[in-house]
């Protein structure tokens, strides 16, 4: 029975990584290019990608609505961190 668990474990750990990655490049693709697959090329193949790895369509829809702006209660906002590097002195 533990050995079921840990094999199941690991397998959803791993669709998880998976699923986290596709989550990722659809919310960028419809924030890029409108939530629209007939008319955003980047968003089209991303959902492509994501059905043969059995992505549930209510996570797409989730994806494409975070991207866009219409999913209530989260907000995306750039941040950019600035690079620094600290001053070499030569004596």
């Amino acid at each position: 029975m533990k050995q079921i668990k840990r094999k199941k474990a690991v397998t959803d750990q791993k669709r998880g990584a998976v699923f986290t990655r596709l989550i990722r490049e659809i919310t960028i693709a419809a924030k890029a290019g409108g939530g629209d697959p007939g008319g955003n090329a980047r968003l089209r193949t991303a959902i492509d990608a994501a059905k043969p790895r059995n992505m549930p369509a209510d996570n797409i829809d989730r994806a494409i609505k975070k991207g866009t702006g219409e999913l209530e209660g989260v907000t995306t906002k750039r941040s950019r961190m600035k690079d620094t590097v600290p001053e070499v002195r030569r004596c």
